[in-house]
């Protein structure tokens, strides 16, 4: 892995910028329009799923659950291209008996082309694809959110990290100024009249109740009223690693 690309935070970790981080990711995980994925299998959540387990990120946040791929994607998964991805989640989920499907692991928008060629597949089937993500991309590119006007059978789920840029930079290791951007993501999804929902970790280890406060305001104040999934960090072998190699102590 090259000097620059970060992996886990410590103590002594640089501030990065997110964007760049994602070009610099998707360099790893992409071959064409072919992305790196390590498995596919059916999760219990969401009441059944289909999962395609994706690779990299462009935030290094400290509670993460996701396996040590998300901080060394030249290591590991193989490329598959999106008809691929969708005829290994669509036979899953057959499988199964479950009807939603989704990608999750790393960062499912890394990537936008393979996305979305993927998402072309998702309407000649009567599943619900579910697309996790921290917001960023999105909230970078209005256009990238009106590119997904066109899938109907999609329910977009925006995690945030953060109610204010130190608490962002510290949790995340992004820069603080680049906070703003999964909020951007919920008022350009809003705008655009696409289903979705807002989760945050606002577990009380981990983010102030006057952060948590300035988190609610913000969402308030780009139009957003509507249910929030509020999340605990569990333990995770990864999270708690993550977690000690930052200097966070909560358990």
């Amino acid at each position: 892995m090259k000097e620059d690309y970060p992996s886990f935070l410590t103590r002594e970790s640089k501030p990065f910028d997110p964007i760049n981080l994602a070009h610099k990711t998707e360099e790893i995980i992409s071959k064409g329009n072919s992305k790196k994925y390590t498995k596919f299998y059916c999760a219990g959540v969401y009441g059944g799923i289909s999962t395609g387990y994706t690779i990299g990120c462009c935030l290094r946040c400290v509670f993460c659950w996701v396996d040590w791929s998300r901080d060394f994607p030249l290591k590991t998964g193989q490329f598959f291209t999106p008809q691929e991805v969708f005829e290994n989640l669509v036979r899953n989920a057959r499988k199964k008996g479950v009807n939603k499907i989704r990608i999750s692991g790393g960062e499912p928008t890394l990537c936008p082309e393979h996305l979305l060629s993927f998402l072309n597949l998702i309407d000649s089937i009567p599943f619900l694809f579910i697309l996790e993500t921290n917001g960023i991309l999105f909230g970078h590119d209005p256009d990238y959110v009106n590119r997904l006007k066109k899938c109907r059978n999609i329910h977009v789920r925006v995690s945030l990290k953060a109610g204010s840029p130190e608490g962002f930079e510290k949790r995340t290791g992004a820069r603080g100024e680049f906070y703003v951007l999964p909020f951007k993501a919920v008022e350009y999804l809003n705008r655009a009249g696409i289903s979705f929902h807002v989760a945050a970790m606002t577990d009380s280890r981990l983010m102030p109740q006057a952060e948590r406060n300035m988190l609610l305001s913000r969402l308030g104040s780009v139009g957003y009223q509507d249910y929030l999934e509020e999340e605990i960090c569990d333990p995770y072998s990864t999270a708690v690693k993550r977690l000690e190699k930052a200097g966070f102590k909560i358990w």
